[in-house]
């Protein structure tokens, strides 16, 4: 057995390189953790950050990255486009290899005791480590985001740290620590620079949202937004249960929506890592669609092209396989 768990915590920081960079190192800095991949927005102000190895040392190195997090970042200056809650807004353990769900929800436990009690923020657990159902859902824990906190605090205690609103929390903010499952973080790019039709957008697919065709898409959370970098409107998405909706099940859904609305999906943004079975179910989808052609005779090299063109992968950058896909980046298999 060599149990590995793959983290990937969220930061509030996307336009000072020297900050990420010292998040970064501290992430390093532990024996057995591999940093696999860093995406960093500007626009959003935020910077996401994969590392795997074994359960221990991940822990470990979350708890500095969270550390030094609370050091660089202060939460009083913020503004981006995407929701948080603190310095370190999210940062979830994922079970890779030979490891349960229920021990990952241990070590996330153990892991938001720690940064409650040796770093003093505030911590609330969620997904598989929430402790009540409530808080299962991040979009729960994180409403009315950092500017909401200090009421937050006295309304709804943290599952750890102090529930008072300080000065060392309106700096640092809170945390949301959990167990997950593989998630799928990925923007669709319109070709308009309305945000409000990218919201519409958001607003018809996600799984709780105002849907007038009466057509839902379970385990999807999106929101429209307006990325300067690119001068482009996009629908953020994260796709929370990747078997029950494939990515290009939700790539249609937007594109029919788009349509209806008179605009284009001109691509797919892919943040973070994505696992390969994702992209080769994509490429046997379009595939399937395409006349004369048989999938299941079709190697996954020629699959992922596929997946590459039909999704508009490298819309905004180049999308390089080995960089960008799991277990290629990771080197791990299983």
């Amino acid at each position: 057995m060599n149990p590995v768990i793959e983290c990937v915590p969220n930061f509030s920081e996307g336009r000072d390189s020297s900050k990420i960079q010292l998040i970064c190192k501290s992430i390093e800095s532990i024996s057995g953790v591999r940093l696999l991949h860093i995406d960093i927005g500007a626009d959003a102000n935020r910077t996401v950050v994969t590392f795997v190895g074994a359960p221990e040392a991940v822990c470990d190195a979350a708890f500095e990255a969270i550390k030094m997090a609370s050091k660089v970042i202060d939460m009083q200056i913020h503004c981006g486009k995407h929701p948080r809650i603190g310095s370190t807004d999210v940062c979830p353990l994922i079970p890779i290899r030979d490891i349960s769900m229920e021990d990952t929800v241990k070590y996330a436990r153990k892991l938001a005791e720690r940064v409650g009690n040796m770093l003093n923020i505030p911590v609330y657990c969620y997904e598989n480590a929430a402790f009540v159902p409530e808080r299962r859902n991040l979009a729960f824990c994180r409403k009315g985001e950092y500017e909401s906190l200090k009421q937050k605090l006295s309304e709804q205690k943290p599952d750890f740290g102090p529930n008072v609103f300080n000065p060392k929390i309106a700096k640092t903010g809170a945390a949301i620590i959990g167990a997950r499952d593989l998630l799928i973080a990925v923007n669709f790019n319109l070709n308009t620079k309305s945000k409000d039709t990218a919201s519409l957008i958001a607003s018809g697919i996600r799984e709780r949202g105002k849907n007038n065709n009466g057509v839902k898409l379970k385990g999807i959370k999106a929101i429209g937004w307006y990325i300067a970098d690119f001068d482009i409107a996009q629908v953020s998405v994260n796709i929370t249960e990747i078997e029950a909706t494939p990515l290009h099940r939700v790539f249609e859904e937007v594109v029919k929506r788009a349509g209806q609305l008179g605009v284009d999906v001109t691509g797919t943004e892919i943040i973070g890592l994505v696992p390969e079975k994702i992209l080769l179910d994509s490429g046997r989808y379009f595939l399937s669609q395409a006349e004369n052609e048989n999938p299941a005779n079709i190697s996954g090299e020629l699959l992922l092209k596929t997946a590459i063109e039909k999704l508009g992968l490298n819309d905004l950058s180049p999308f390089i396989p080995d960089e960008k896909i799991l277990e290629r980046k990771a080197k791990i298999n299983g």
